[in-house]
């Protein structure tokens, strides 16, 4: 959506390649070919680069249809009042954005979460891999694997509650 052409080539190439690419690909590229480039990252930091560089290409698309998706109305009736464009994104557009965004920005950072395991192929402990290594200790998998399922319940089950406070407050202010 940007006004430059080649920032708006590159952005799109960069949001389609992103959202393409496995997580296991994205982590083992970043992580074995950045130092080719001089780029010497530690397993943690490349863990950080693969995830924001997924979640920022799929949080793109939602802010995108969000965008693309808003009713010209409200804006020339905030220029008829004389209301500046900053100040009409500030206050009408950007928190209506908020509240149709929400649900998809929720779900998002679930598969982000639930996805965080792939970064394990470049060596970070996660919580998928300390459930693995107590297994492998105990010859148990099944207490591990079901402590594990259910602290990635407890969080996403957070997040949700978290969205559906969000929506309630957003809805009770626009009454």
């Amino acid at each position: 959506m940007a006004k430059v052409p080649f920032l708006d080539q590159f952005l799109g190439v960069y949001v389609s390649w992103a959202r393409a690419t496995p997580l296991v690909t994205l982590a083992l590229f970043i992580f074995l070919s950045f130092p080719s480039f001089g780029i010497n990252l530690d397993k943690h930091l490349s863990a950080i680069l693969c995830l924001t560089l997924n979640t920022s290409a799929f949080n793109a698309e939602i802010w995108r249809n969000a965008f693309l998706n808003f009713s010209n109305g409200q804006k020339e009736a905030a220029e008829a009042i004389g209301m500046s464009r900053l100040v009409y994104f500030r206050r009408i557009m950007f928190p209506q954005m908020v509240i149709v965004s929400l649900p998809a920005l929720v779900n998002e950072m679930s598969f982000l979460i639930k996805g965080s395991p792939a970064i394990a192929v470049i060596g970070v402990v996660d919580l998928t891999r300390v459930t693995n290594r107590i297994a492998a200790v105990t010859y148990e998998p099944l207490g591990p694997i079901l402590c594990a399922a259910v602290l990635y319940m407890c969080i996403i089950g957070l997040l949700i509650k978290l969205q559906h406070l969000a929506e309630q407050k957003a809805s009770n202010l626009a009454a």
